[in-house]
């Protein structure tokens, strides 16, 4: 005779948690000496709709220091945004906002 399995039963999370643990990713780009400025610019306007002044303060960032942080987000969006950067040639990657 076959035993019966107990139901599985998962704890309970409350939104303030799950908020927290939603928006801890950050997407940083990286500098690469293979894209133009430019180019980089179009490619933070085109994956996250920026105006080109916002897209153009972002791309210095990377230029000048090496990287920049374009976003903080859940970790499904956080990695939807490295994979469109990837998809343009760009140097991305995301990390546990701490």
């Amino acid at each position: 005779m076959s035993e019966s399995a107990e139901p599985l039963v998962l704890p309970v999370v409350d939104s303030a948690t799950k908020t927290t643990h939603e928006s801890s990713w950050l997407v940083v780009c990286w500098d690469d000496p293979v894209n133009l400025m430019d180019y980089v610019t179009h490619v933070f306007q085109a994956v996250f709709g920026w105006d080109r002044q916002r897209a153009e303060q972002h791309m210095m960032q990377v230029h000048k220091q090496g990287k920049s942080v374009l976003a903080r987000e859940g970790f499904e969006k956080a990695e939807h945004y490295v994979h469109q950067l990837h998809r343009y040639a760009l140097s991305a990657t995301m990390e546990r906002d701490e």
